[in-house]
């Protein structure tokens, strides 16, 4: 990296004396993110299911969580909110729960045939909504947003 170039990447990007909340990468991230999640919303309406119960849906089907705590973790949710939409996944026929043989104290959740049923059917949906998000972005635009998006994640480790 030039000197230039590694000086200049030392310096901090915002300064308080002139922040903008409009111009704040965080702020455009929400934009971003809440108007994607709409669109999910929208998508899975066919499926009589809202975003949030589509990543629900999805980390159970991909073996990323198992228990309401591990959703509650990779969701950033609330377990109040958790429950409730657990709840209602249920009250669909998508999720059942089942106490863990090896600890009574664990609530295992898997989803039952109807919801297995609909898991292939999902990954549809955030693929068509990221790609309306995404239109005129070329595979090296795309490939460089998620790899600054990775590298902001590693910088909050």
């Amino acid at each position: 990296m030039p000197a230039a170039t590694a000086h200049s990447a030392s310096q901090p990007l915002y300064h308080s004396d002139d922040f903008r909340i409009e111009e704040s990468v965080g702020f455009l991230i929400a934009q971003v993110r809440a108007r994607l999640l709409a669109a999910i919303d929208a998508e899975a309406t066919a499926f009589d299911i809202t975003a949030a119960q589509w990543m629900v849906l999805m980390h159970l089907a991909n073996g990323y969580a198992e228990t309401a705590g591990e959703l509650c973790r990779c969701s950033n949710t609330d377990t109040g909110s958790m429950t409730r939409m657990l709840d209602r996944l249920a009250d669909k026929g998508l999720i059942a729960r089942e106490r863990s043989g090896d600890d009574r104290r664990v609530v295992k959740l898997r989803l039952t045939a109807a919801g297995r049923a609909l898991a292939p059917q999902l990954p549809g949906v955030a693929c068509r909504a990221l790609n309306q998000h995404l239109r005129g972005f070329s595979r090296e635009e795309h490939d460089l947003l998620k790899s600054l998006l990775r590298r902001m994640l590693a910088n909050a480790e």
